[in-house]
């Protein structure tokens, strides 16, 4: 019995083992199908690069580099890999023999400025990975596994150990600044309106195929690996320098890098210092090589703008620099720059005004790619203008580097803010003061643009001085001495620039420097008229004393030097004041006997409820605001009365100054009101007409309006009643200057109704 169920114990384990062993079987096939490596994966980078065996050369470089394990396991690269006809063609360019002679560090500078991270079809290479995902078509750059480390160079003349900053003036130690590699492939260069041009601008020895990298076609695209996708291309592609790095190699760019040299500096670094020693087995301290922040970018920089949540943005951009010869370059800082410096260097200007060098460079660095074919679309860091460049006749030098395009020029880019008259005092330190405060009280921007025409009346520091207006360039805030900016009593600077910037779009002030008149608006609406090599203001004509009353131009001066690209400067030797008398004060000043021209309308005025006695103000007229004041002859006056529109006998027309009927005073009142524009200073120029209002309401509270017709020497005004003949501006009694405000003669009165 025993025997019998041994027997059948073995048999039942037996098949209990068969079926585990089937079950586990099984198991394993599923496990294999779902997790195991596809039959149709192709092999690693390496191994698919030996069995297509036209790729020995480079095989050969990834063995030196030490790179064989790296692409021929996991991982997930693209590689840009030259084929054996592309080496015999580089080892004939370098004069070698085979791939035994070409070092192990070339070797590796070769494979690993090849290798780029994350693996890309063709289908994604022309995107741009974004914070938020892809975004298509808009990708031209890949970050390669290349990267420049420690670097020999001097520092005062001393050798020391360097490294690049990367970032624009930061540096952080985790990141390699790793080089970028460029491609021209055929959506993204759709995207950004480029075409073979563009390509052959840079590579004029490459045909243009829709997917070309650096200087080199790819011949066969989109081989996937194991560990990634290989792009067989054409031609072996070297680690292009950096724009910091090509400057520096060319002796025709010197004194360029000398500018960029002032703005360079260089601080110790623990964290480089301490792998560069665990690397190198040397005791060597790193510096890192600084450029100043208010530079638009670092030239040594590799990462393009890649601020917090834009760790990508390099795939869709780099910088753009173009660079004089020494030549040009001295003959502009000897005629520019250093022009009011005589014996000065551009070592000294950095130290007199530094900010003057930084306009200097911004104007010729862009933070885009500029490529030749758009020129005319690119912005300056800062400066927001074009190239002043022919790509075709002015470029003697162009290279597409790691970190942007490159070009050589043959003349100098010459921003507004030195062309245009604000250069004129920018670059004079005669007139700091002028310059410095047309920037700070934002005037700048409608005398340095060289497409808006505008001139400058310029008053020197010495003369402003004299005039109380003293500015300290050293000043700090915790003085108790003198402040940044004295002013004297009922001074105001940014008035006195304001009325020194004349807008000239139409021709304004054409004929001054042959002598000529005129009458001209000024930045805040004001007017200054002249003649004759003289400007008057309303501030000058208050003086008493004749030969006060203009400031007079150096004609000589303002010819020679004063030419800029919007216009003229004019350079005066004295101040162009303003007034601080009330508009009343000016109109009772023509008006204080009976002959004078505005002697009724005066009378009136200082009888009115309008005009305070104390104050000189007329109701209705602060300070602050632009007016244009018509008053009407004596004759015209007579013929209100006669008309019952003022107050005096009707039958003779003579005025009643003084009326103490409600109904009269209330007259007078009106009558002043509606002569007078709110808001507005018209002259006879040509310039202004249309429909003004006036400070008169009606009876129901509404607006009234007058409308003028003008013509050069020649101006009209018609009123509410459309009454004619119109009112004709005496030109002789107009013209007079106020407090922003302008006051002229008519020969008629003009109508309203209440």
């Amino acid at each position: 019995m025993k025997n019998a169920m041994d027997k059948l114990f073995k048999k039942r384990l037996i098949v209990i083992l068969t079926l585990i062993v089937a079950f586990a079987s099984c198991r394993k096939k599923e496990f294999d199908a779902y997790y195991g490596r596809p039959e149709t994966l192709g092999d690693p980078i390496y191994q698919q690069l030996q069995a297509r065996g036209n790729f020995s050369s480079f095989l050969a470089c990834i063995d030196k580099a030490g790179y064989k394990e790296i692409l021929g396991t996991a991982g997930f690269w693209t590689l840009f890999a030259p084929n054996d006809d592309a080496f015999k063609a580089y080892f004939q360019e370098k004069g070698l023999t085979g791939i035994e002679q070409l070092s192990d560090s070339a070797a590796t500078s070769l494979v690993r400025y090849a290798l780029a991270y994350d693996a890309n079809k063709t289908d994604h290479l022309g995107d741009y990975l974004s914070a938020t995902g892809w975004k298509p078509n808009l990708g031209f750059r890949r970050r390669t596994t290349y990267y420049d480390f420690v670097y020999d160079g001097k520092v005062n003349g001393k050798s020391v150990k360097l490294i690049s900053s990367n970032g624009n003036g930061t540096y952080i130690n985790t990141n390699f600044n790793n080089k970028y590699i460029t491609y021209f492939i055929s959506n993204a260069m759709s995207t950004a309106s480029l075409g073979a041009a563009d390509y052959n601008y840079f590579f004029p020895n490459t045909a243009y195929t829709g997917f070309n990298i650096m200087n080199a076609a790819v011949k066969n695209k989109d081989i996937v690996a194991e560990n990634g996708v290989i792009h067989e291309v054409d031609h072996v592609i070297e680690p292009p320098k950096t724009l910091d790095q090509y400057v520096a190699s060319k002796d025709e760019y010197s004194e360029f890098k000398k500018l960029l040299d002032l703005f360079v500096t260089y601080s110790p670094s623990n964290e480089a210092t301490h792998r560069y020693q665990v690397l190198s087995g040397k005791s060597d301290s790193v510096y890192v090589k600084y450029y100043n922040a208010s530079l638009g970018f670092s030239l040594n920089n590799e990462s393009f703008t890649e601020e917090a949540g834009a760790a990508n943005n390099s795939q869709i951009g780099a910088y753009s620099l173009f660079v004089p010869r020494n030549a040009e370059l001295l003959a502009y800082e000897r005629d520019v720059l250093l022009k009011y410096y005589p014996g000065k260097t551009m070592a000294d200007l950095f130290l007199n005004n530094q900010q003057i060098l930084i306009d200097f460079l911004n104007a010729h660095m862009y933070k885009s790619m500029v490529w030749p074919s758009k020129f005319a679309n690119a912005t300056a860091v800062l400066t927001g203008e074009v190239p002043q460049f022919n790509a075709n006749g002015d470029i003697l030098d162009k290279k597409l580097l790691s970190n942007g395009l490159f070009y050589g020029v043959s003349k100098v880019q010459n921003p507004d803010v030195f062309s245009t008259v604000f250069g004129k005092a920018y670059l004079n330190p005669a007139y700091l003061t002028t310059s410095t405060f047309l920037n700070e009280y934002g005037l700048y921007t409608s005398v340095k643009n060289s497409k808006v025409k505008a001139h400058l009346i310029l008053m020197s520091d010495a003369t402003l001085i004299a005039s109380g207006y003293n500015y300290n360039p050293n000043y700090l805030a915790s003085s108790t001495v003198i402040g940044r900016l004295t002013i004297p009593a009922n001074g105001d600077f940014k008035r006195v620039l304001q009325q020194a910037v004349i807008p000239a779009a139409h021709g304004e002030m054409s004929n001054l420097l042959s002598g000529g008149s005129g009458i001209v608006e000024t930045l805040n609406g004001e007017y200054i008229k002249y003649d004759n090599f003289k400007i008057y203001s309303s501030g000058t004509l208050d003086s008493t004393d004749v030969t006060k009353q203009y400031v007079t131009v150096n004609s000589a001066m303002s010819s020679a030097d004063g030419k800029a690209s919007n216009g003229y400067a004019f350079y005066v030797n004295k101040f162009l004041s303003f007034t601080t008398k009330q508009v009343s004060q000016h109109i009772i000043a023509k008006g204080t006997v009976s002959t004078d021209p505005y002697y009724n309308f005066a009378m009136y005025l200082k009888s009115s409820q309008l005009y305070n006695a104390g104050t000189f103000e007329i109701n209705g007229v602060p300070l602050g605001v632009n007016y244009t004041v018509f008053i009407p002859n004596n004759a015209a006056i007579v013929q209100a009365v006669k008309d019952e529109v003022l107050p005096g006998t009707i039958s003779t027309g003579v005025p009643n100054f003084a009326p103490t009927n409600v109904n009269d005073i209330a007259k007078v009142s009106r009558f002043i009101q509606y002569h007078i524009i709110s808001g507005n200073t018209v002259v006879p120029d040509g310039l202004k007409s249309g429909l003004y209002k006036t400070l008169f309401k009606d009876s129901n509270g509404n607006d009234t309006y007058i409308t003028i017709t003008n013509s050069l020497n020649s101006m009209q005004v018609k009123d509410m009643k459309s009454s004619a003949p119109l009112a004709n501006v005496v030109i002789s009694n107009s013209n007079v200057l106020s407090n922003r405000a302008v006051i002229h003669q008519l020969d008629r009165y003009l109508k309203f109704e209440y």
